[in-house]
């Protein structure tokens, strides 16, 4: 698709940001008090939807498309209130097809909450002092969730889907400091057992991220992705990633010695201070979710060692705060899981503001 996206992204990021980082440092005491302790993100990731999964081989998860609404409110509420007594200030919140869009509703899930719903929801949750972030993920290798508009990437229909959701996902959370647009894992290889591969390179990945942070930025809101695309694609990223664009690098091992680690994991955890010298803010993200690496035991200590070499690594005025990712659905399930998610960001934080103090 040929825009003019790129001479509107150079021309209008600097007054964009200027309205949104603001607005972000006035939300935090350290525009008041200087009190860095305070001023962090504490934040983790909750599901309604689940399809971002959708093609993915995972029988911890049950495999295939879900076709009705999942989490249970039991659930939900019970990490909601847990965020809240670990004083989690932060909740990304994956929507994608478990909302009944008022512009989409053929992609909304059975049983799926209304925005009214939905809207009562986040009331809660600001109640107990967090605050939601909607997340849609246009990675295509994790857009099933879109139905018959994952089929039609780069096109005039697709483009209008992607700017009707996201428009009415900020009017629905009334105009959040951020949107979280995924984007991560779009590579042949995370799409080989699928029996349709879709993926973006080159100028075409660019032009369509550039489309998704033009809908955001014109609406005063901050996008934030998922920084994968720098691990194998460095001296692309650092040319062509706008500074507004907040970066989550993920890391979900425990072990973050640079001289012990080789390999890709080297990679991963070197990607931290590469993108704090290119001067980008951030929020590392973690997982306890120990399937990923080591079924034997939890990685209990992800998000505390996140934070302690993030922190030692990473510009104080470019360390947002911290992200602890949950790879589970919002069912009973995983209740036991979600919760110790939460209790493990909420140690980290007691910890980080403990050494703060001293």
């Amino acid at each position: 698709m040929k825009t003019n996206r790129r001479n509107f992204i150079k021309q209008t990021s600097a007054a964009c940001a200027a309205a949104c980082i603001p607005s972000m440092l006035n939300s935090n005491a350290i525009a008041a008090t200087g009190d860095k302790s305070s001023s962090k993100i504490w934040a983790c990731w909750l599901h309604l939807s689940f399809n971002f999964a959708g093609g993915i081989n995972n029988p911890r998860w049950g495999n295939g498309m879900r076709t009705e609404f999942e989490p249970e409110q039991s659930v939900w509420d019970a990490a909601v209130k847990k965020m809240g007594e670990q004083k989690i200030n932060m909740v990304v919140i994956n929507l994608d097809d478990s909302v009944l869009w008022r512009s989409h509703p053929e992609i909304a899930l059975k049983n799926s909450w209304t925005p009214e719903k939905l809207r009562e929801e986040l009331a809660k949750m600001r109640k107990l002092g967090i605050e939601p972030i909607p997340c849609l993920n246009f990675s295509a290798t994790h857009d099933a969730w879109m139905g018959e508009y994952a089929k039609m990437v780069s096109t005039k229909p697709y483009y209008q889907f992607c700017k009707d959701l996201i428009a009415e996902a900020i009017d629905i959370f009334d105009k959040p400091r951020f949107i979280h647009l995924g984007m991560d894992e779009e590579t042949f290889g995370h799409q080989s057992h699928f029996n349709y591969i879709v993926i973006r390179q080159k100028e075409q990945w660019w032009d369509d991220l550039y489309f998704y942070f033009d809908q955001a930025m014109t609406r005063g809101v901050r996008p934030w992705i998922w920084s994968d695309y720098v691990w194998n694609n460095p001296d692309l990223f650092f040319k062509k990633m706008p500074k507004y664009a907040v970066q989550s690098n993920w890391y979900y091992r425990e072990e973050f010695d640079l001289e012990k680690l080789t390999g890709a994991a080297k990679k991963y955890v070197q990607a931290y201070i590469d993108i704090n010298a290119a001067g980008y803010d951030q929020i590392p993200t973690s997982s306890n979710d120990a399937v990923m690496y080591n079924p034997a035991s939890n990685n209990n200590e992800s998000i505390s060692r996140t934070v302690e070499f993030c922190s030692k690594h990473i510009d104080d005025k470019h360390l947002l705060g911290f992200l602890q990712s949950m790879w589970m659905p919002t069912i009973e399930k995983f209740r036991p899981n979600i919760i110790e998610t939460i209790e493990l960001t909420g140690e980290a934080r007691r910890n980080f503001e403990a050494k703060i103090k001293q």
